[in-house]
């Protein structure tokens, strides 16, 4: 969701922020800001809308070397000029950026700030206000921003200036992401490494509950009781050609063209020198250890989890639930004895899930994140980590990243099941070999599935997507890919369960697209085919080379079928990007849409 950024040294900080931002836009945004300071004087400058917006704002002569910024994305008031960060106290003396949620707000500002005049309708503006007022009873700004940070109940990454200490940016995390940057003769501060990959890529992770006082020399880490912290920084593993989009229209088209690579890459880091699988032993050790498996995920990731979950009881043997984040650590069911927690998110920073894994970590429980960022929040904080190795996802549309969480879980569950003595019908390396073949071919005949989505998407209002078993995961995940960037109102659904109710939303010329590429359930599917049709729907069948029949609209080439959601995916991914791409939308930025998910 929200980026922020900071610079502090001695080039010209309004290109730095603003190029800065630039790389933070695929989190999604609606409005931007920056603020940079000439000793004492400070000039803010936000705009709704594209940080082509406020490029336009920004006065280029006003010479600076200090600054800060910001992409919003709205919770608290509408997405507009007032809104935006920068936010500045009543004085003016104090300027904030803000990532997160601040739960309290409103008791704060009953509590502290009945006199004081605010400009916005943000629970970001009371932080910086309350800056002003402990400072007002005498405390320093560092002992100032501590009071507040006691007070604060939700999350946060901060970045504070001050008008009075020109040499300081004060910055802060709770839950929310935030790195500093080091650099010969200036530092940084960014929400994510690849928005300052242009000035540095050497990195210092932050950690909950310190306070950080960066200066264009040094860097300073305490806790709130003001004892300095030392730690080591690293290198983000980040190559910066990695984050551009080259001669593709859009990253999405890019990130969906890469999953072949992706796939190469994956079979050489899961790869020992004698060429056979490999996983941490002590993540083996720990599967295998457990009496259940918990995957709990948002979004793409917990569809993902559906598909992992087969591999991990049919090949592993480990029973295996798959949760929504945002609804576990409101609502934990009652646990097995044993259980192992497996987090999976591209970008290792959900909210959501962080704060499932907070609550299971506080109950003594192990914990494995699969995510595609090294260093980030649910990688550092569980017990072992999985990297996805499918390099920078830009787009909010998830395509890349899914096929890699479903490949390492397999990877995973192959290894837990050969260690444990089982015997699995899947030689899994050549498999996954085909499987980099067969989705280069539907990607190389994407002009084909373009204008299926012409013929079937461009028009309609709503869509359907039938498949059973993991048929019907594949389903869903494809009406959230069509769902989230075309806004064709689209549902995944079981087949079997459209006699139970949803057959009644088929009308004359309603898109299904279903998926047969599950011999078992290969003829059951078609039977819905036939029922949905019955009531004029038009169908768009999907199906897997040697389970094809005369009238099928797409063929895939033939894989194993526990693996075929790694293809047949690839095809709901394309109809997806090019029935946004002719309905006139933004592929890569879908409104309202954040790609990180930063808050609960």
């Amino acid at each position: 969701m929200c980026g922020i950024v900071g610079y502090i040294g001695t080039q010209d900080a309004k290109e730095i922020l603003l190029k800065g931002l630039e790389k933070l836009e695929y989190r999604g945004y609606d409005s931007a800001g920056i603020a940079v300071r000439n000793g004492e004087d400070v000039r803010v400058y936000k705009e709704k809308g594209r940080i082509a917006e406020l490029r336009k704002v920004v006065d280029s002569s006003f010479e600076t070397s200090t600054g800060i910024g910001h992409t919003r994305w709205a919770t608290h008031g509408v997405p507009n000029h007032d809104n935006s960060h920068p936010h500045q106290s009543e004085s003016k003396r104090f300027t904030l950026v803000h990532n997160g949620v601040i739960e309290n707000y409103e008791q704060l500002k009953r509590e502290f700030l009945t006199g004081v005049t605010f400009t916005s309708d943000t629970d970001t503006e009371i932080i910086v206000q309350l800056v002003e007022y402990f400072s007002k009873q005498g405390l320093d700004t560092e002992k100032a921003f501590v009071e507040v940070l006691k007070l604060l109940h939700g999350s946060y990454a901060l970045g504070l200036l001050d008008t009075e200490n020109p040499d300081v940016i004060y910055v802060a995390k709770n839950k929310s992401p935030l790195l500093v940057g080091l650099g010969e003769g200036f530092n940084v501060i960014a929400s994510d490494a690849m928005a300052m990959l242009q000035v540095t890529d050497t990195y210092v992770e932050l950690v909950d509950g310190e306070i950080v006082l960066v200066e264009k020399e040094k860097v300073t880490i305490k806790n709130l009781d003001g004892k300095e912290i030392k730690r080591k920084p690293y290198k983000a593993e980040i190559d910066a050609s990695d984050i551009e989009k080259g001669t593709y229209a859009h990253y999405m088209l890019k990130e969906i063209h890469e999953q072949p690579g992706v796939m190469r890459k994956i079979i050489q880091e899961y790869q020992d020198e004698k060429g056979e699988l490999k996983i941490d032993k002590d993540i083996v050790k720990a599967v295998r250890k457990a009496d259940r498996i918990y995957i709990v995920a948002c979004g793409t990731s917990y569809n993902a989890g559906l598909v992992g979950k087969e591999y991990l009881e049919k090949w592993a043997g480990v029973p295996t639930e798959v949760h929504v984040a945002s609804e576990f650590v409101y609502n934990m069911p009652l646990l097995s004895k044993k259980p192992l927690f497996i987090f999976i998110s591209q970008s290792g920073e959900t909210a959501d899930s962080r704060a499932v894994l907070v609550a299971i970590k506080e109950l003594g429980h192990t914990a494995l994140t699969i995510t595609n960022v090294p260093g980030s929040t649910l990688s550092r904080e569980a017990d072992h980590t999985l990297i996805l190795h499918a390099g920078p996802e830009i787009a909010v549309a998830s395509t890349k990243a899914y096929t890699a969480q479903i490949a390492v879980l397999a990877i995973l569950a192959q290894v837990v099941a050969k260690d444990a003595g089982i015997k699995v019908d899947v030689d899994l390396l050549p498999e996954l070999a085909k499987v980099t073949a067969a989705i280069t071919a539907v990607i190389d005949d994407a002009h084909t599935i373009e204008g299926f989505a012409t013929e079937f998407l461009e028009t309609t209002r709503n869509a359907f997507f039938i498949g059973r078993t993991m048929d019907y995961y594949v389903g869903v995940e494809g009406s959230l890919k069509l769902k989230e960037i075309s806004y064709i109102q689209a549902e995944g659904f079981a087949g079997g369960e459209l006699k139970h109710g949803t057959i009644a939303l088929i009308e004359d010329g309603t898109p299904v697209i279903a998926l047969a590429t599950q011999e078992s359930v290969n003829l059951s599917i078609r039977g819905n085919v036939k029922e949905v049709v019955a009531r004029g729907a038009k169908p768009l069948i999907v199906a897997m080379e040697g389970l094809e029949q005369d009238g099928d609209t797409y063929v895939i080439p033939q894989v194993h079928e526990m693996l075929a959601p790694l293809v047949s995916v690839v095809v709901t991914q394309l109809l997806a990007y090019y029935a946004a791409l002719h309905r006139g939308c933004d592929v890569d930025k879908p409104r309202n849409l954040a790609k990180s998910v930063t808050v609960e």
